[in-house]
C-alpha cells in the first residue's frame, strides 16, 4: 500500500489508514498480505521499496503485482528495468488496456522475458526479470469510477488506527 503515486496528484487521496483498513476487508479471504511498509522504510518509489523489501526479508520469496494500465506508463517509472531486475512482475489485466500495453517501451524491453501462466506455480522461484500476464474475468469497474460514485467512502474508515499486519506499527492516520 504506498503512500500516494508520484504520477498522480495527491489532492482528493483518502488517508492511508482508510485506504490500507479498505484494502485488508477486501483481500480477507485471499493470500495476500496488505501491508503499509513503505511509510517504515519511508520510500516513494517502487524501485527503492523493493530493494527495502528484499533486504529485510532476505529469505522470503516475492512477485510483485502491478495493473495492466501501469505497464503502459511503466518505461515512466523511475529506475523501471531495476524493478524487473529485482523481482518477478505480475501482470493483472485491466479491460481496456491490452492493446495500448503492448506497443509501451517497457513492454517491448519486457517481452523477451514474458512466462506463460501455466507456469505460475513456480513464479516466486523465477529469476527476475520475469513477466507474467494473468488473464481472468477482471472486474471492469475502474477505481476511479468507483470514487466518483462515492467520492467519500473513506469516512467509513474514519479515526480507524489499523496496525501494519506485516511490520505490526499502528498506520498514522
Amino acid at each position: 500500500m504506498s503512500p500516494g503515486n508520484p504520477l498522480k496528484p495527491r489532492k482528493n487521496m483518502a488517508p492511508l489508514a482508510a485506504r490500507l483498513k479498505y484494502a485488508q476487508k477486501l483481500a480477507r479471504r485471499v493470500p495476500i498480505r496488505v501491508s503499509a511498509i513503505e511509510t517504515q522504510f519511508r520510500t516513494r518509489y517502487t524501485v527503492d521499496t523493493l530493494r527495502a523489501l528484499t533486504l529485510r526479508y532476505p529469505r522470503h520469496r516475492f512477485i510483485w503485482l502491478m495493473g495492466g494500465d501501469n505497464l503502459r506508463q511503466f518505461g515512466q517509472w523511475k529506475n523501471w528495468r531495476a524493478i524487473a531486475r529485482i523481482m518477478p512482475i505480475a501482470v493483472v489485466a485491466r479491460p481496456g488496456y491490452d492493446g495500448l500495453v503492448h506497443g509501451s517501451s517497457a513492454m517491448n524491453w519486457l517481452r523477451r522475458f514474458v512466462r506463460p501462466a501455466s507456469q505460475s506455480s513456480n513464479w516466486t522461484n523465477w529469476r527476475p526479470p520475469a513477466l507474467v500476464h494473468l488473464r481472468f474475468r477482471p472486474d471492469p469497474r475502474s477505481a476511479t469510477l468507483l470514487r466518483q460514485g462515492n467520492p467519500l467512502w473513506y469516512r467509513e474508515h474514519d479515526g480507524a488506527r489499523p496496525r501494519d499486519p506485516l511490520t505490526h506499527r499502528l498506520i498514522p492516520v
